[in-house]
């Protein structure tokens, strides 16, 4: 009979597994780490690495490189970087086969892993991406490639995993972790005092989210901070709280301030802290993606907008690739339209502007929205980062 440690050895249920995740962005990095966390209870000595975030790095990811090296927007400035990218993605390549995961979890960035997650499960390394494309609203036959490229997909919203099955890709809905992780009734009075704002109760405020990207927030910071300015100009005691994201998308929004005529506007810049801010708001002024969700669960009425390159919007209008009226996702899970959206030269104050002031001015006029808010967060709370790491588990249980 062996000793204990050849007993070890030879047990595969002593051989730490091997994680590899990559996310493209910090909607990604946010969704990672409570991933990780579950995973790590099913599997204590599991080994993970990969492209990752700050929260990612804290929850025991070893990077092999930073989520900075993929934070792009718009078609344009992906191919303006594809020198770049490809070199990228040759390299994790090759230094995932050398790794040899047991499973590669690439977590949204579509336009990246989809390559990378193509050539690892043809090297036999299995696959999943968690965070649907967004095939069900423009450029379906994507389908194919994704077909091609993933053993499991795992979807946030319900309405994507229907289309996956009708397409025959295995695929498992687990629900959003944002809805898991925010309250059903935020505390806009907590948030107040958390971000030390005005004792003034009845003070309006509106959280203004230009983006995570430097691109995004580039396009976005003036015509965002006309709008302030033409509320202020109605409502002169607003108050707006503007969450950015990292130091350089604070650059390009403070240089913004600087180049108009803002000097008389209440604004408060803030590290981070986004859900705070929406929270302690009465309303919110967003760039269109995640935020829009993250504002709909937090019970707030917003306005997104989105500004792309002209290249990019030119080829989504001129080739009709887009299959949907709306983008922005809590569109898409309500009954009825509740985000407003307003896309390229449609970017104004004098559009954005009427919204907010209508739920500054008259409150009750978003009770319909937030009711369906509510709604929405029901259907996604699931319990979504262990239902994940369940769907993984499945999957390495076939591949062992």
């Amino acid at each position: 009979m062996p000793d204990s440690a050849d007993a070890a050895i030879q047990d595969p249920a002593h051989v730490p597994l091997r994680i590899a995740l990559l996310a493209g962005e910090e909607s990604g990095d946010v969704l990672g780490a409570p991933l990780i966390e579950a995973l790590r209870e099913r599997y204590p000595d599991a080994q993970f690495a990969g492209v990752v975030g700050p929260r990612m790095q804290a929850a025991g990811c070893q990077p092999m490189e930073s989520i900075d090296v993929l934070s792009l927007f718009g078609i344009g400035e992906v191919i303006a970087e594809l020198p770049r990218l490809f070199k990228l993605r040759n390299s994790l390549f090759q230094r995932l086969i050398d790794w040899q995961p047991d499973v590669f979890i690439g977590i949204d960035a579509p336009s990246f892993n989809l390559g990378l997650e193509k050539r690892l499960r043809q090297a036999g390394i299995p696959t999943v991406h968690y965070v649907s494309p967004t095939v069900w609203a423009w450029r379906e036959g994507r389908i194919k490639g994704i077909r091609e490229s993933v053993d499991l997909m795992l979807t946030l919203m319900p309405f994507e995993a229907e289309f996956y099955r009708e397409h025959g890709v295995d695929v498992r809905f687990v629900g959003h972790p944002l809805a898991d992780e925010l309250p059903l009734e935020p505390d806009r009075e907590a948030a107040r005092d958390a971000l030390d704002l005005a004792p003034e109760a009845g003070k309006p405020y509106v959280a203004v989210l230009p983006g995570s990207r430097r691109s995004e927030v580039g396009k976005l910071a003036t015509p965002f901070l006309e709008t302030m300015r033409w509320l202020h100009k109605r409502l002169p005691d607003v108050g707006f709280l503007v969450p950015l994201a990292n130091a350089a998308v604070r650059e390009i929004f403070e240089s913004a301030m600087q180049g108009g005529h803002y000097a008389g506007l209440d604004i408060k810049l803030l590290d981070g802290q986004s859900h705070q801010a929406m929270t302690a708001a009465n309303a919110v002024l967003l760039a269109s993606g995640t935020a829009a969700l993250e504002a709909c669960l937090l019970k707030r009425p917003a306005v997104a907008a989105y500004r792309l390159s002209p290249f990019t919007h030119w080829l989504l209008r001129g080739i009709g690739m887009l299959k949907v009226a709306n983008v922005t996702l809590p569109n898409h899970l309500a009954t009825r339209p509740i985000v407003p959206e307003y896309i390229q030269d449609a970017v104004s104050p004098e559009a954005l502007g009427p919204h907010l002031y209508r739920w500054l001015t008259r409150p009750w006029s978003a009770d319909p929205i937030v009711a369906e808010c509510v709604s929405i967060h029901r259907q996604l709370r699931q319990d979504a980062s262990h239902h994940a790491a369940e769907a993984v588990a499945d999957l390495l249980e076939k591949h062992t």
